[in-house]
């Protein structure tokens, strides 16, 4: 082991590539090696490494990632600048990319550490997800003896046809052919309808509605008559499929990320879809997966040639599966080209009019919150928005914090109205039994306990953001950006790498807040005003969100419209783009903070505002926070700098505004850098510095 590591540590690559902490490999891997030598060190966390390592067909990607994975478990984090009990650590999530476009190679990057360990080998999914289409397997059975029979049969020891090089292109052809014979086999001896959809290979034909090109091998569609070259949307495909000739790239790093990628594409596209079925074709061998709000997770994997009947259940059921079944929400229901939410407030029933998608976060793992403006059907002049969203079951619900401001006098936060847990098939609407029926994850083949809690582990699960963690036994880590941190009382996590206890299984649940205020986001200064003051002084919240996509501008005043992440007073979150440059290096969340925030936001508007095209700051989204907070140290260190930066990247729709951006800087950041007191006329002094600036200057 100790040669191994020795020889991994020479390479050059070990300086290039950095540890799920943010650090590089050549640094880490020394303590790896001491940390070998302790007793208690766990030599089974080598194995998947070793495997790697040793396998016929060694792949260096897959090899590496596991190097990085066994530091990351192995060797202690750097100590907090202030205490973590109440401090949340951070993780990045595909939903937090604070830009006007997004580069392949930034999501990426990304949603490999958002999705976190990748759990494949549970036999009971396709019993879950299959079993929810009746007649299923006795219409399979009758498919597969119609396969077997007659002089020519479809399967005779293999399906005839199947390429023997599993060369893509002849896999995409045979594979769209089989589906259509199959198919047409429940037709002539079965009634069952197949919902108007088709397996389609488009694998060298961009999808539309993506800002990083996304190509689609093979998927199910909604539409029957799509052909080769038809171009289609995201918001049609109903299964992804992603094929690789070579059985060994039955991997995360291959074909995993690879159909992840597209899962993540058709969430954002499809507004009411609560999870994304799907599958892999690695060579011969097939997996079923499901995407859902905690992550990924597959089935055990088969060779088709061999378990042909299991073949035939799949293509059918997914050809055969209505839209609930599929992971379209059934709360959210059509008539014509209206869409309607019932609810029950005050004891009385109400229907929701759907006017139109204001927010939609881009994500697998996380909230994944959706926000729509909405009527009620009786009253159509009253505007309402509904925000969709899910939570931590261990989280306070949103609806009451807000509930709460309402009831205080808080202003510019949206006014309560209406909140409620969803409810699916009569069952509370959560991930982890009524979507994945209580499928055990710990039953994966290759789970390992120790990935819900690792420092810079890649889920929206209960993990710490690079290179943070507690500072004493019993001081909880918390989860990803997406969440703060659960209460105590509700689990806790030894510091020591080598002794940390099994975690709790995560689970997120299905939750809806109605408030009463809203309009378009256009009148950018308004938003910085009172909102957050009044929050703080009325109920003692700190709101710890404050970002772009979290102002709603009304046409006199702002509004903070994301509860989710507000505290009494202490935890921080948010997105790395907009944090206060204390908040990345780990200092106690303040009020202070959040004023801060605001400066990034409007600074982040100047520079982004202006359609795709890369930026420089787009790396902004996903550097090591350090390395973030020194760059907005440099940023706004000194005026002439400040203004040079500003003037090289900023857009011309936002050029009148920078003089007062400068203003504004000289204000949040005395003297050229952060502040080092609290200060509680530093609201006003914001506030008259905006209020001064003359309007006919924008």
């Amino acid at each position: 082991l100790l040669l191994l590591l020795s020889a991994i540590h020479v390479l050059p690559a070990a300086r290039l590539l950095r540890s799920s902490r943010g650090r590089s490999l050549f640094t880490e891997l020394p303590k790896l090696s001491v940390a070998i030598g302790s007793d208690d060190f766990d030599l089974n966390r080598l194995t998947p490494l070793l495997k790697a390592a040793l396998a016929d067909t060694p792949d260096d990607s897959e090899i590496w990632e596991e190097v990085s994975q066994v530091v990351a478990e192995s060797t202690p984090p750097p100590r907090l600048i202030a205490s973590s009990l109440q401090q949340t650590p951070w993780l990045h999530n595909t939903s937090g990319f604070a830009n006007s476009s997004e580069y392949r190679r930034d999501v990426d990057r990304v949603l490999k550490q958002e999705l976190g360990p990748l759990y494949v080998g549970l036999r009971r999914l396709p019993e879950v997800f299959f079993g929810r289409v009746p007649g299923l397997d006795a219409a399979s059975q009758v498919v597969f003896t119609k396969c077997v029979e007659g002089n020519d049969p479809l399967f005779c020891g293999g399906w005839t046809g199947w390429p023997k090089d599993a060369n893509q292109d002849s896999v995409l052809e045979w594979f769209s052919s089989i589906s259509q014979k199959l198919a047409s086999f429940t037709e002539e001896i079965l009634p069952a309808p197949t919902h108007g959809r088709r397996p389609l290979a488009q694998p060298n034909q961009p999808i539309l509605d993506s800002t990083a090109e996304r190509k689609l091998d093979i998927g199910f569609v909604d539409d029957p008559n799509a052909l080769k070259d038809t171009r289609l949307h995201w918001k049609h495909i109903l299964v992804p499929g992603e094929l690789k000739s070579n059985p060994s790239a039955d991997t995360k790093s291959k074909a995993w990320l690879d159909l992840g990628r597209y899962a993540r594409e058709v969430l954002a596209a499809q507004d009411t879809r609560r999870f994304v079925l799907g599958f892999t074709l690695c060579g011969s061998f097939m997996r079923i997966w499901e995407f859902d709000r905690l992550g990924g997770i597959a089935s055990d994997k088969f060779d088709i040639n061999e378990d042909g009947l299991r073949f035939v259940f799949t293509v059918l059921g997914f050809l055969w599966m209505d839209r609930e079944a599929l992971g379209f929400d059934p709360t959210i229901t059509t008539q014509g080209s209206r869409r309607f939410i019932s609810i029950t407030r005050n004891g009385q029933s109400e229907r929701l009019v759907l006017d139109k998608r204001m927010k939609r976060a881009p994500c697998i793992a996380g909230r994944a919150t959706t926000c729509w403006s909405v009527h009620r059907e009786d009253d159509p002049q009253t505007s309402l928005v509904v925000k969709d969203s899910w939570q931590y079951t261990e989280r306070e619900e949103e609806g009451e914090l807000l509930k709460t401001a309402t009831e205080s006098g808080v202003v510019n936060v949206a006014r309560y109205y209406h909140h409620e847990t969803v409810h699916v098939r009569g069952e509370v609407d959560d991930v982890s039994s009524n979507i994945r029926g209580n499928l055990n994850i710990r039953e994966a083949s290759n789970y390992r306990a120790d990935q819900l809690v690792q420092p810079g582990s890649s889920s929206a699960v209960d993990i710490s953001r690079k290179g943070r963690s507690s500072i004493a036994a019993g001081k909880k880590r918390s989860s990803s950006q997406t969440d703060g941190p659960l209460p105590p009382n509700k689990r806790s996590c030894s510091t020591s790498p080598t002794k940390a206890s099994p975690p709790a299984l995560p689970n997120r649940v299905h939750r809806r807040v109605i408030v009463r205020d809203s309009t378009s986001p256009s009148a950018l200064l308004a938003a910085l005003g009172d909102c957050h003051r009044s929050l703080r002084e009325r109920v003692s919240l700190l709101h710890r969100d404050v970002s772009a996509n979290n102002l709603i501008i009304g046409e006199e005043n702002g509004f903070l419209i994301d509860l989710d992440l507000a505290v009494k007073e202490q935890r921080e979150d948010g997105k790395t783009a907009f944090m206060a440059i204390g908040a990345l290096l780990g200092e106690q969340h303040s009020f202070m903070h959040d004023l801060e925030s605001f400066f990034w936001v409007l600074f982040w508007i100047c520079i982004h505002h202006n359609g795709p095209g890369e930026s420089k700051f787009d790396k902004w989204n996903y550097v090591d926070m350090e390395e973030l907070a020194k760059l907005k140290l440099g940023t706004i260190g000194k005026e002439t700098i400040f203004l040079r930066t500003m003037a090289n990247n900023s857009t011309s729709f936002f050029e009148p505004l920078l003089p007062l951006l400068n203003e504004l800087r000289k204000v949040v950041f005395p003297k050229d850098r952060p502040w080092e007191r609290e200060d509680e006329k530093l609201y006003s002094r914001m506030i008259e510095t905006l209020l001064a600036w003359p309007t006919g200057r924008e």
